[in-house]
């Protein structure tokens, strides 16, 4: 097989990464890839435009594409490889719209039946203040389109609110806060069935016990004992099922990666939000504990049905991401990286996003810059693990959490 993976970040990174290591894949290509990726996989610069990749990925004579990025869904990456009958895995520009649009999302969650949190859908900024009055604090504001993980503002009090809806822009969604604990849940589907990989949980704030900005991510960790089966039961029967027969039935099947964000409340599961795409940095832990082929299960699902297999038979992993200064407002690039050598000869992989190779060595071209990760007998123990390949790296103004995990450091689950 000859795989390629659209995107340039550290998920891409991690899915060339473990799709490279299936002895089936003679070749994977990174369109545009990063330095890291460059390890693992050929890198291609991007073309122009969705038509050219997808030209590109007949000239390679590409056995599928794997689709990393939200934004080229939204465009419809799908539907112009599929019109060339190229094999791809995501879902169309109609389903990615559930990711595209939080007023789609949650009008689709009404017509779905699935459990979700009270909310109003504003179009304009004078709509949206005027709604919160309806809402305890705090209220959740989101904005409608894509915002790469950080279009969601949890507001503490009325004046919070206000300075919000001025930040995010309308439409906008203003949304009950939920009590209870997040969990990513990620399925992969043929359109019919759905194959979750091991639930995990994100770190969206900058800083230490869940203060400072939401980013794209901070952290994650990952394994199988994150949701019971009881409670992995409810996710797959109340929301995740339920969100893939309303789609057929809105004759917009949805194929590839299904991302619930999910609030474990006192009621049963209730979804937050819904990617049409693999987490970043869920996909670093989720990819580096899998113990099932990647390559073999994605090659079934792009020829239309799900292989019979368990992916959520993992090991515990954990992703700790070191970021640029300034992140996430305004990165500082161009400051010099070293340490990875030493980070991944101490048991680590090092998944890198925002990077770019110079002449004075490698150095940050982005936000997040890299996911230090690891696999262990435990979370705890991956997480130990993690933290000593970020020990070895340095860069000018780094910035990580210590506290990712934090709660299991104790239970060594």
């Amino acid at each position: 097989m000859k795989i390629l993976v659209i995107g340039s970040g550290g998920r891409e990174h991690a899915l060339a990464w473990k799709l490279a290591q299936s002895a089936n894949v003679s070749e994977v290509l990174a369109c545009p890839g990063n330095p890291g990726i460059a390890t693992t996989a050929r890198c291609i610069p991007f073309p122009g435009s969705w038509n050219a990749a997808a030209d590109l990925a007949a000239q390679e004579n590409v056995t599928y594409t794997v689709v990393g990025p939200e934004a080229p869904l939204v465009e419809g990456v799908v539907d112009l490889f599929r019109a060339q009958n190229l094999k791809i895995i995501g879902p169309t520009r109609a389903a990615a719209q559930l990711e595209g649009s939080k007023v789609f999302a949650k009008r689709f969650f009404e017509r779905a039946g699935v459990p979700t949190a009270r909310s109003v859908q504003a179009e304009t900024t004078a709509e949206a203040e005027a709604h919160i009055k309806d809402f305890l604090f705090p209220v959740v504001l989101k904005a409608d389109g894509l915002a790469a993980g950080k279009g969601v503002i949890i507001a503490q009090h009325r004046e919070e609110a206000i300075a919000a809806l001025e930040k995010l822009g309308a439409p906008i969604v203003v949304e009950e806060y939920l009590d209870g604990y997040e969990v990513s849940l990620i399925g992969l589907s043929d359109g019919r069935t759905l194959l979750p990989f091991a639930p995990a949980r994100d770190h969206k704030r900058l800083l230490n016990n869940d203060l400072g900005p939401n980013t794209g991510g901070m952290g994650a960790y990952s394994g199988q004992h994150i949701l019971s089966a009881r409670d992995l039961g409810q996710v797959l029967d109340q929301i995740m099922l339920p969100t893939l027969r309303q789609m057929e039935r809105e004759d917009s099947p949805f194929t590839g990666f299904l991302y619930a964000g999910l609030m474990m409340t006192p009621d049963g599961p209730k979804v937050l939000e819904f990617n049409a795409r693999m987490g970043d940095p869920e996909t670093q832990a989720i990819v580096c504990g899998m113990e099932d082929s990647l390559a073999e299960v994605l090659e079934a699902s792009a020829n239309g049905a799900n292989p019979e297999t368990d992916l959520s038979r993992s090991k515990p992993a954990a992703c700790v991401v070191m970021a640029a200064e300034g992140y996430p407002d305004k990165p500082v690039t161009g400051a010099v990286i070293s340490g990875i050598n030493e980070a991944e000869h101490s048991g680590t992989k090092v998944f890198q996003a925002g990077t770019r190779a110079t002449p004075q060595g490698l150095e940050t071209a982005g936000g997040r810059v890299l996911g230090v990760t690891a696999s262990g007998e435990s979370i705890a123990a991956a997480i130990r693990k993690a933290y000593e390949g970020v020990s070895h790296i340095r860069f000018d103004g780094m910035q990580f959490r210590t506290d990712i995990g934090k709660q299991l450091m104790a239970t060594d689950v």
